[in-house]
């Protein structure tokens, strides 16, 4: 089963069972995943900016640590939903 890169309304995980990876869905969340994985590097960059700053203020610091908080909850699920489809033999 595939972990997908979204959550229940009420937060819990979603999963995808299918043979193929070239279902609809399967191609969605693989599109959906290099989406967050793009916005991760994007955040990355602003937050190496924030800390160069010495004059940033706390609102500042806290919207960019809540958005590396959010970026790294969704890079740490694609890691696992990649991990889980490494065949086992590898």
């Amino acid at each position: 089963m595939r972990l997908l890169p979204w959550t229940t309304p009420e937060g819990k995980p979603c999963y995808l069972s299918t043979d193929s990876g070239l279902s609809r869905l399967s191609l969605l969340a693989d599109d959906i995943e290099a989406a967050q994985l793009d916005s991760g590097e994007q955040v990355l960059m602003g937050a190496r900016a924030l800390l160069d700053d010495p004059k940033a203020g706390e609102r500042a610091v806290r919207f960019g640590l809540t958005r590396a908080a959010e970026s790294l909850a969704d890079v740490l699920r694609i890691a696992v939903s990649r991990g889980g489809r490494i065949p086992a033999e590898w």
